[in-house]
């Protein structure tokens, strides 16, 4: 076999490859639950940057206690996110006994005079160069993500809105 014949092998190879992982995130975008949730956002502390936002999504905790650090402190517990009622719900894992890092994690945090409880790793939505930075916010605005829910891993981030107030959430076009 000739040496051009086994590269391009290889390459139709890869290019299959990342195909399948393209048409996987795309079937699961049409038959996976879809839902909006409020984004707090997040600046990592991390040396290298991209031009993203990073997000926290804020969860509806069922069947979860808040723990603090100290004496009998419990790492948190697995989740499983679903969607309830246009909701993004975090429930027990009644599977998983013990921390498992892999697993989505919930957290409580304090944000806006409120409490909230978040997923414990924040997502990335990637933004163009000439799009000014959608995270930050003026006075009364809540920023959201409407985001794909697998069947395992984070949530996968779709778009992004914009609340004002109590009126409606309106995406933005960040093209």
């Amino acid at each position: 076999m000739r040496p051009l014949f086994k590269g391009m092998i290889i390459a139709l190879i890869h290019i299959c490859i990342v195909s399948s992982l393209g048409a996987k995130l795309l079937y699961d975008r049409t038959v996976r639950p879809r839902v909006w949730a409020l984004a707090t956002p997040f600046d990592p502390n991390l040396p290298i940057r991209g031009r993203y936002v990073s997000l926290q999504l804020a969860v509806e905790p069922w069947g979860i206690q808040e723990t603090t650090p100290g004496s009998g402190w419990v790492p948190p517990q697995s989740v499983i996110l679903r969607v309830e009622n246009g909701r993004l719900v975090a429930e027990t894992d009644p599977n998983k006994l013990r921390y498992e890092p892999g697993d989505n994690h919930v957290r409580f945090i304090q944000w806006q005079d409120r409490q909230l409880a978040v997923l414990e790793r924040p997502i990335a939505f990637f933004i163009p160069e000439h799009v000014p930075d959608p995270s930050r916010l003026q006075a009364r605005e809540e920023l959201w993500v409407e985001v794909t829910i697998p069947r395992k891993g984070p949530p996968r981030p779709i778009r992004l809105g914009l609340k004002k107030a109590d009126g409606p959430i309106m995406p933005l076009d960040l093209r």
